[in-house]
């Protein structure tokens, strides 16, 4: 029996360790491939790569093919998740430090806490809700802020507004797959959602001219290495734990991988990518993250479904 619980506490703690740190360190693996793979395309292949092998597990297991139907409903949401969140998120990481876009991402919960109070009706704006917004609002004006007196560079405008239209994305994408038709396999969901997603990001690619003139073989070791981690330990395996966590532990304990992730993203891009933390930086997160622990720890009117990463992969990275 202690052996048994024994083995329980250590899977546990490994999985938590793998969704906080493999999650986080995806920021610095997309800044290392977009450096010499186009960034859609570099998306593109990461999605696609994942879907399949993901489609081909549940097909193996036995579980059905989705429906005409499911297929459309996946393809549309991979408009929003895929093509435009993880589509500009890659772009924008060519223009910003990978531990600044995941700050930025992290931001998510303020756009649905406004979609929910604006159009969703599903949340009141109380006093603290109002406090954690301006927190939020305040950390992404420090990071794009122009003043002198915190040091450092603004980040990339266009970057900036490509990391915030992929947040709005998502939020968007939260409120259309409450409705939409999708496989009742969460897994094969996720795995179709992936495939369609690293189809449209291929075609733009495409459409963008980024295959163009793009040398196979002029890309390093490095850059195919960080796509290998990004689907098989950011799409895969931390997708795996995550799983395994939702089943196994409160959806609230297994949610802080979202405070944890932009540090994680930070520290590593300071230590191993060269980037910048002064303190624009490290006060631009703390407002950043202090709204989203505030957000997320507060009670709503009424439920709202949210996607989980059963349904689409969280990494946001």
């Amino acid at each position: 029996m202690k052996s048994t619980s024994a083995l329980r506490r250590w899977q546990t703690l490994l999985a938590f360790a793998i969704i906080y740190f493999v999650w986080g360190s995806t920021f610095l693996a997309i800044r290392v491939g977009v450096r010499e793979v186009p960034p859609f395309l570099l998306a593109g292949m990461r999605f696609f790569a994942a879907g399949i092998l993901l489609y081909a597990w549940m097909r193996a297991s036995g579980t059905p093919s989705p429906t005409r139907r499911e297929w459309i409903a996946a393809f549309t949401i991979a408009v929003l998740i895929f093509v435009l969140d993880y589509g500009l998120l890659f772009w924008a990481e060519k223009r910003v430090a990978s531990g600044v876009a995941a700050v930025m991402m992290a931001t998510i919960p303020v756009y649905m806490a406004l979609t929910e109070i604006m159009f969703l009706r599903t949340q009141r704006l109380t006093l603290r809700l109002a406090f954690a917004l301006l927190l939020g609002i305040g950390g992404v004006a420090v990071l794009v802020g122009r003043s002198s007196t915190l040091g450092g560079v603004a980040i990339d405008t266009a970057g900036a507004i490509a990391l915030m239209i992929s947040g709005i994305s998502w939020s968007a994408a939260a409120i259309l797959l409450r409705k939409l038709p999708l496989p009742a396999s969460k897994v094969m969901s996720s795995g179709a959602q992936m495939l369609a997603g690293g189809i449209l990001l291929i075609l733009t690619a495409a459409l963008l001219g980024e295959l163009k003139g793009f040398e196979w073989r002029a890309v390093s070791l490095n850059a195919w290495l960080a796509l290998i981690y990004l689907i098989v330990a950011g799409s895969i395996v931390a997708f795996t734990a995550y799983v395994w966590l939702i089943h196994h532990e409160s959806p609230t304990k297994v949610g802080t991988y979202a405070y944890v992730n932009p540090v994680v993203a930070v520290l590593l891009g300071y230590f191993f990518g060269g980037e910048a933390l002064g303190a624009r930086t490290v006060l631009g997160t703390l407002l950043i993250l202090v709204s989203v622990v505030v957000i997320t720890t507060a009670k709503k009117k009424a439920a709202l479904r949210q996607p989980d990463a059963e349904e689409v992969e969280l990494a946001e990275s």
